[in-house]
């Protein structure tokens, strides 16, 4: 792992669908601030999930949850969650956007949509990470995260709810790391102090 992947780190997005809530609060409520780097969570959700999640983390986590609405600034420091029934998209300018246009494998928000983005603005200064979940969502964007020289980690399938959607990924992009919930957390902590 190249130790400047993990100093230059802005925003560290992850993306997970069933299951990856019981991660999220495994990761969450342990990492302490202030966080070097801005975090932002797409989780596939129902569209009548108005504020349950965001309600949640903001309760678990010590880090402050930012309410996401169209052209928020993206700011080190803070959680950003994808709202639900939009795609999160990351803008020039350091803001993020909220957009409705077509679903992209049956979710809004979309991981591969928000990843894709991200990739494009933050290149290497991005991490990725894929949890738990039962569909393909979030490989393609995974491989534009790579490809844009950023760093790519997938929830150990043996270790998610659901391991359709990490064990997808695995087969199809070359991860820097594979780690558990617990790993993911050790590692967050890690960079945070880089």
């Amino acid at each position: 792992m190249e130790k400047n992947k993990i100093i230059d780190c802005k925003v560290v997005i992850i993306g997970g669908s069933a299951g990856s809530l019981q991660a999220l609060l495994q990761i969450l409520p342990f990492i302490e601030p202030p966080t070097s780097f801005a975090m932002v969570i797409v989780v596939h959700r129902k569209n009548s999930d108005e504020q349950t999640l965001e309600d949640l983390i903001a309760l678990k986590a010590k880090i402050k949850l930012r309410e996401v609405e169209d052209k928020t600034p993206l700011e080190k420091g803070y959680i950003y969650i994808a709202p639900s029934n939009y795609h999160l998209l990351f803008e020039k300018n350091e803001t993020l956007s909220l957009d409705t246009s077509e679903k992209v494998n049956y979710s809004r928000p979309s991981i591969d949509v928000s990843f894709e983005s991200a990739a494009e603005i933050y290149g290497s200064a991005l991490i990725g990470i894929l949890l738990s979940g039962s569909n393909t969502d979030g490989t393609a964007g995974l491989k534009a995260i790579q490809k844009a020289s950023g760093m790519i980690i997938v929830q150990n399938p043996l270790s998610a709810d659901m391991p359709f959607m990490p064990k997808n990924a695995m087969l199809n992009t070359n991860p820097d790391l594979v780690l558990t919930p617990q790993e993911i957390l050790e590692f967050l902590k890690e960079i945070n102090k880089a």
